[in-house]
């Protein structure tokens, strides 16, 4: 077995056609383990339940077994040494892949990267070696087996770098962001790995693979805990419906189907009728204001200033009997709900209860002996429910908020202490609409509304929450995630220094706490896997100025990749022309513009076979084909492409609503690129970014 790099370059033919035999095997199993799922019937099933069931199980384990013949089924083995474990693997190997394969008798073929005997493969190193002797990694085209690069982890000799490794990280790609499952670094993987109860916070520069990290841990903690996440569910957040296309295939090529992904705007509009969604938008002053924490109170404040006092005494009439509660004592069961913690709808419904109870002590006094059919039946008599009704009135959390934000006075009482008067004037609506039903709501309006209903009854929560660009969420979309994961753990993943909203967060510690996580541990990744040196070095200038407490990213990459600044009369006129020698090169581009140029810039690029990211509806966006993609500046985050051409820094700057925001959105525009980066001016470059 090849010991070397140098061994390795030309590996013996004999050694390769068994590893091209196994990888052929491998898929003949995988087959007959799909084919044998296909053949299993639920109709034997008991009851219709149970058979609905079983179909949806069945359904579920043939989308985990689909084989794409384009992937490799697996990119990895560890070779065990004698003494590893006391035994437990000694002299074992195991090929490692993406989703288990077994042959008939039950042996594994291909072990799933996410079990522990795959650990090594991502944490080994000569210095510590974890009972393995050698790693290998293989080379693959179009799912091919090509090749295959061995790394001796005791006794020395091994490569100074994977070039396979370095391959598959650097290699050129068009469409979805693919998995980094044969790629992960040792930091990375440490964050995959980390326990569910376990929340964490990733603070990731460009290039880091931060969002992929984020889906990986997804994947492995519906491995590690399938049986509690199958039933909580898992949760990914992502920033827009274009960015939620961009990463859709990552969890499906690991075997995992069972996530939900959506954007904060989904998830806060779901209950909305269609026609009363998201329709307006408002100036960042406003929604920055809508977005603040102490809105929160405001509403609370607001649902429960509409419970009643009581001016009369309770009179309920039983047989030929009358029970009188008198007023202070149902005063005194208003207080005690007020201040038992729970949901204002429950509290209601707890309401009846509660003054049936105070008429059965009277009851028993009376010397009666009542049971609880009897105090059913009193809170559900007619003087009860008319109480309930009068002290505890029903609350519709789309009229109470166009009530607040239309009558100066229900704003003042629900804000008194917490809002200023001009910030209340700020909220209030210009024109107001005649009713809730007519009225245009926004993002940020949606998100209180969204808040009101959890004030009404408790928001459901699922086992585990990934919300990716964190930076960019508002207070109050962060207590929006925190109720969705009150019972779970979250992955937050975000880089402050791509801040962009006016309302996003500011420290991550800030943002901790707003989503109920403040010892939520933050990791920071520093080392940049895709952007090359060249781009992140120039990039990186800008950070004094928009992130100064953060680290500086650094590439790990050998190659320095390309950067090209020029100065043209016109960028977008120029454009076509100098995407010629772009295309001339393998891999998708990028042509990220102001965003309000991406019009002029599409006209431009007519004679290109190109789209324009954002303006397809999602049944076209799901071909992924075309690659040259127009990207507006305000979509590019979170993308990346082999190539990129930006046109205007200086335009990117100042489209947004200051100037450190408009540094950071052109910090964001600066760093989608893998391979080449093309800008092209007019205007002078901000000052800021130095020379490259």
């Amino acid at each position: 077995m090849p010991e070397s790099a140098s061994e390795t370059a030309h590996p013996p033919d004999p050694e390769l056609r068994r590893e091209q035999q196994h990888l052929a095997e491998s898929r003949r199993q995988l087959a007959r383990m799909r084919e044998r799922t296909a053949s299993m019937d639920a109709g034997a099933a008991a009851d219709w339940v149970s058979r609905e069931f079983l179909e949806s199980t069945f359904a579920l384990r043939m989308k985990q077994l689909a084989d794409d013949p384009t992937v490799p089924l697996f990119f990895g083995r560890l070779d065990y040494g004698a003494g590893h474990l006391g035994g437990e693997h000694a002299g074992e190997s195991f090929h490692i892949g993406r989703r288990h394969v077994t042959g008939p008798d039950g042996d594994a073929l291909v072990v799933d990267w996410r079990a522990p005997v795959s650990t090594p493969f991502y944490r080994a190193s000569s210095a510590e070696p974890m009972g393995v002797d050698l790693r290998r990694r293989y080379g693959f085209s179009r799912g091919e087996l090509t090749g295959f690069e061995d790394e001796p982890l005791t006794g020395g000799g091994g490569p100074e770098h994977s070039a396979i490794l370095e391959a598959e990280i650097e290699r050129p790609r068009v469409g979805p962001m693919r998995d980094i499952v044969a790629t992960i670094q040792p930091e990375q993987d440490v964050i995959v790995r980390a326990d569910l109860a376990r929340s964490i916070c990733v603070q990731g520069a460009p290039g880091t693979g931060k969002t992929a990290v984020g889906l990986h841990r997804a994947a492995y903690l519906l491995y590690a805990h399938r049986e509690q996440l199958s039933r909580q569910g898992v949760l990914v957040v992502g920033p827009n419906a274009s960015f939620l296309r961009y990463i859709r295939d990552v969890l499906p090529a690991l075997g995992e189907v069972e996530a939900t992904q959506a954007t904060i705007e989904e998830l806060v509009t779901a209950p909305l009728p269609e026609g009363r969604r998201v329709r307006a938008v408002e100036p960042d002053d406003v929604a920055t204001l809508k977005g603040d924490a102490r809105l929160a109170e405001v509403l609370r404040r607001a649902v429960w200033a509409g419970v009643g006092t009581p001016d009369d005494a309770l009179v309920v009439p039983r047989g030929s009997r009358r029970w009188r509660v008198p007023s202070y004592e149902v005063e005194e069961v208003l207080d005690g709900l007020r201040t038992r913690g729970v949901r204002y709808a429950a509290a209601g419904s707890m309401l009846a209860q509660a003054l049936a109870h105070r008429v059965l002590l009277r009851m028993e006094a009376g010397g009666e002996s009542p049971d609880d059919r009897v105090q059913d039946a009193v809170a559900r008599s007619a003087p009860v429910k008319a109480c309930v009704r009068a002290l505890w009135p029903a609350v519709d959390p789309a009229k109470l908020l166009h009530r607040l934000l239309s009558d100066p006075d229900a704003l003042a009482s629900a804000a008194d202490g917490l809002l200023d008067p001009d910030e209340q004037r700020l909220l209030l609506w210009d024109r107001p609409p005649r009713s809730a039903g007519t009225a245009r709501w926004t993002l940020a309006d949606a998100v209180l509304l969204d808040e009101l209903r959890d004030l009404l009854e408790r928001t459901g929560s699922v086992g585990h929450l990934v919300a990716d660009e964190a930076q960019d969420l508002s207070p109050m979309m962060l207590r929006a995630l925190a109720r969705r994961s009150s019972t779970g753990s979250v992955t937050v993943l975000g880089d402050l220094a791509q801040a962009t909203t006016p309302w996003g967060a500011r420290s991550w510690e800030e943002a901790l706490a707003h989503l109920g996580r403040p010892d939520a541990h933050v990791e920071q990744l520093t080392r940049g896997f895709r952007v090359p040196s060249e781009v992140i070095e120039y990039a990186a200038g800008l950070l004094p100025h928009v992130a100064p407490s953060l680290v500086p990213p650094t590439s790990v990459r050998r190659t320095r990749g390309d950067l090209e600044v020029a100065r043209v009369p016109d960028p977008v006129a120029t454009l076509a022309d100098r995407l010629r020698g772009v295309l001339a090169r393998e891999g998708s581009v990028g042509v990220v513009v102001p965003d309000h140029v991406v019009a002029a810039t599409s006209r431009v690029l007519d004679a290109v076979d190109h789209r324009v990211l954002g303006a397809q509806t999602a049944e076209a966006e799901q071909e992924w084909e075309t690659r040259v993609e127009v990207v507006p500046a305000s979509l590019a985050k979170g993308l990346e492409f082999d190539h990129v051409v930006l046109l205007e820094p200086a335009a990117v700057v100042a489209g947004e609503h200051d100037r450190v925001t408009g540094l950071r959105r052109l910090y964001v525009c600066l760093t989608r690129a893998v391979t080449s980066l093309l800008v092209l001016h007019a205007e002078d470059l901000p000052a800021e970014l130095g020379k490259p």
